[in-house]
């Protein structure tokens, strides 16, 4: 489970972020890139834009599920 203590700082504000235990595995990125991004060194994802669309939502969904790591969070608020 990610930890909201540990958000990485490119998260933007909102729900959904990133914690610092990600492997750059790009799986959010993946299914995700309108929510995802990789940082520009290249070894971590963070959250670029929270989700406005119930696709984007759904696919963020996947990216939580999908993570190897458990890195991508929900804090539940909005």
């Amino acid at each position: 489970m990610a930890d909201k203590d540990l958000k990485s700082k490119e998260n933007v504000d909102g729900k959904y972020y990133i914690d610092e235990n990600c492997i750059a595995a790009k799986y959010c990125v993946s299914v995700a890139p309108e929510v995802f991004r990789m940082s520009e060194s290249g070894d971590h994802a963070y959250v670029h834009k929270q989700p406005t669309t119930e696709g984007a939502e759904g696919a963020t969904q996947d990216a939580i599920l999908g993570c190897p790591v458990s890195a991508v969070g929900d804090d539940g608020q909005e």
